[in-house]
């Protein structure tokens, strides 16, 4: 039976909940290995979206989003793949060092924060979820999305901030979820991303997949590149090594790869004219939205600290445009739907804002670059 999420941790995860505690990563991961996710009962969605508006209901409700239509005239006997891109806010990072000055604490709180991030998750439904800054991996996500249907797979950074902040969770990392009736993993890399030789406390996954329904095979990847003003030389080299551990896991862009990632740079920045450039002949899907298809969106991060207003374009989902169709995107929130007091809110729990897009396959798979 499905349960009240309340105050206190819900029944529908209070297994893996009683065993674990916010201690390191490696202890969290001992426990899940005792614990085989797929001998615990499923989750209904639709129950699961309940419980989290019954949390959720004295709350403003969810923003709505439309898709915006972008076939171009691409005929697909197949159903588009949902790909959702998102840097969720790690909550040790929320509640303790980001000072969102306009945001109260009271927006904040995880027992409720994390029914928004569900909700959101749930409304949209993706075949492949690529997450950043998530903390709450081992005793919220890789529960209740295993539970799901999904495979669940969780990179750390190797010296997160969360762990400097009193009564964390762990550190933060990118995880990657996708529905298992749909795809067969073929191969999963874990990378430390360099700089100048250098090992970073970035990271990214890369997952190579079987698409069950096409047979066809193409690589998924996340990422989130060092945050801050001043470290552009850096993101970019970083991005020169993510392109580079793509190229030899697409075979030269013989696999098609789809990158979803919170870059922390703007489309001026170095790291985005590398992506726009390489030879794995990528676009950027949300480049789409606009009317000449040139433009990214005008934000998708957009907060209040101490230092002012902050209203950004970092977040991206790159695709090989030989191989894939951007079928549709999910419209950005108005600056009306925000609000003055920007985000993260009582309606939203993030400061980034979720980029949904639906896939297909290019219909003539040998077509040359």
């Amino acid at each position: 039976a499905v349960c009240s999420m309340g105050n206190s941790t819900s029944r529908l995860y209070s297994v893996l909940a009683k065993t674990l505690s916010s201690g390191a990563v490696s202890q969290h991961q001992d426990c899940l290995e005792q614990l085989d996710s797929a001998q615990l009962d499923p989750i209904d969605p639709k129950d699961l979206l309940e419980e989290c508006q019954i949390v959720l209901q004295k709350r403003p409700p969810r923003f709505q989003r439309n898709f915006v239509n972008l076939k171009r005239n691409t005929a697909s006997n197949h159903r588009p793949i949902r790909v959702m891109q998102w840097n969720i806010l790690a909550q040790a990072l929320g509640e303790g060092k980001d000072n969102f000055v306009q945001c109260p604490m009271e927006a904040l709180k995880w027992e409720e924060r994390k029914c928004l991030i569900l909700e959101e998750i749930l409304a949209y439904k993706p075949d492949i979820l690529c997450l950043q800054e998530v903390d709450h991996y081992f005793d919220t996500f890789k529960p209740l999305l295993s539970r799901l249907g999904y495979q669940c797979t969780f990179f750390p950074k190797p010296w997160s901030p969360c762990l400097d902040v009193e009564r964390n969770n762990g550190p933060d990392g990118c995880a990657m979820f996708f529905l298992k009736e749909r795809f067969e993993l073929i191969n999963s890399a874990n990378i430390r991303l360099t700089a100048m030789k250098l090992k970073t406390n970035q990271v990214a996954i890369a997952q190579t997949l079987k698409c069950h329904e096409t047979g066809r095979l193409f690589c998924i990847a996340v990422t989130h590149l060092k945050a801050r003003t001043g470290w552009e030389r850096f993101r970019s080299a970083q991005g020169c090594d993510l392109l580079q551990n793509l190229k030899n896991i697409t075979q030269g862009a013989k696999i098609p790869v789809i990158v979803c990632g919170d870059f922390n740079a703007e489309p001026t920045e170095e790291v985005y004219r590398e992506f726009s450039n390489s030879s794995l002949n990528l676009n950027s899907a949300y480049k789409l939205l606009s009317p000449d298809g040139q433009s990214e969106p005008p934000y998708t991060t957009w907060k209040i600290r101490p230092s002012g207003e902050c209203r950004h374009t970092l977040d991206y989902i790159w695709y090989s445009q030989h191989a894939l169709n951007v079928n549709s995107a999910l419209g950005l929130l108005t600056e009306e739907q925000i609000g003055p007091n920007r985000l993260p809110s009582f309606n939203y729990p993030s400061d980034h804002l979720s980029l949904v897009c639906d896939f297909s396959f290019n219909q003539d798979p040998d077509r040359l670059l």
